[in-house]
């Protein structure tokens, strides 16, 4: 019993005490980011393995409440367009949020993933229509295209629907792959699905357009915002793995600001750079008709530097999972408790 009280009285070294360290101060608590790691990870190999879900798709909902708004509320000013645009991306970190104190993080974090990101099925449209150009079929091929960019395809000659698929190739796996990861790694949940809505609401209401001109620009500007860390990884992963990196690097460097997008502009260079093509020109946009600087010293793309960027596509994709895991597993900004 006196041993027990000796015990008792001893004075505690500060690393005994309750939320101290070694040297007396508080002691940091780490958040649970190893979940957020793993749940990237595992949506980032859920839409490789399953693809976007053919019905249902949550982005689908979403655009479908988003149009419904946008009928009801539209008016040609930039104010109500940054309230429209501000509600919706409100309301989805909102929603994420609440999934990541419903579900478990890792969970709740896998499922975000595999629904915002499209790589996989932006590699089957790319495929479909490489397949359709190896069978002679220019004019399905330049269909399929339509999944893929917003431009007129109708009257498109091969080597200028190859040139199409793949900038679009390039610039969504900016958007569509390493943009949301980069969120999710940074924000979690909510970074996932706040980014994601915007995207989308850039997709719907931020082109140039007699409706969407003022009421699309907050849309749109919140999108380039938020693409600007993905693109700069996009497009230096595009450097570091595709077949020619000096090549890729002296493109971004040179070509990227010619285009009339600041982050589509280092992604299309750089993967035109690594292919050793040559990407941008005329595009026309239901008889808009935009000129854009040609991006990349080689010669024009065929149908095998198509199937190359398919792979430099998929490297980073795989290359931006790895590198998303490893900054959410990074210390994150510490909270302290009172001893």
């Amino acid at each position: 019993m006196g041993r027990d009280r000796r015990r008792a009285d001893r004075p505690r070294r500060p690393d005994d005490r309750p939320g101290l360290g070694r040297d007396g101060a508080p002691r940091a608590r780490r958040q649970p980011l190893n979940a957020r790691a793993a749940g990237l990870l595992l949506g980032y190999a859920a839409d490789r393995l399953l693809a976007d879900p053919r019905r249902g798709h949550p982005v689908a909902g979403f655009g479908q409440v988003a149009a419904a708004l946008e009928r009801r509320v539209w008016r040609d000013d930039r104010t109500t367009g940054a309230l429209y645009a501000g509600a919706l991306v409100g309301g989805a970190v909102v929603l994420g949020v609440g999934a990541e104190r419903a579900l478990p993080r890792t969970l709740a974090t896998a499922v975000a993933a595999w629904a915002v990101l499209g790589g996989t099925s932006l590699d089957r449209e790319a495929a479909a229509v490489s397949r359709l150009l190896a069978t002679d079929s220019l004019p399905a091929a330049r269909v399929r295209l339509t999944h893929l960019v917003g431009r007129d395809t109708r009257r498109l000659d091969e080597a200028e629907v190859v040139r199409a698929t793949l900038e679009s190739l390039a610039e969504n796996t900016s958007d569509a792959v390493v943009a949301p990861l980069v969120w999710g790694a940074a924000a979690g949940v909510p970074g996932l699905l706040g980014y994601r809505a915007a995207n989308t609401l850039d997709a719907m209401v931020g082109h140039h357009s007699a409706r969407h001109e003022r009421f699309g620009w907050a849309a749109a500007r919140l999108d380039d915002l938020l693409n600007l860390p993905g693109s700069r990884l996009t497009a230096a992963l595009a450097t570091l793995l595709g077949p020619d990196p000096r090549g890729a690097w002296r493109s971004w460097r040179r070509d990227a600001a010619g285009h009339p997008s600041p982050n589509a502009g280092p992604v299309e260079a750089a993967f035109a750079g690594a292919l050793g093509t040559r990407l941008g020109g005329t595009n026309d946009y239901g008889g808009r008709i935009e000129h854009r600087a040609v991006m990349g010293d080689g010669p024009p793309p065929d149908r095998a530097d198509l199937d190359r960027a398919r792979t430099l596509a998929r490297r980073i994709g795989a290359a931006a999972a790895l590198v998303a895991a490893a900054v959410a597993l990074l210390p994150p900004s510490y909270r302290t408790e009172r001893s």
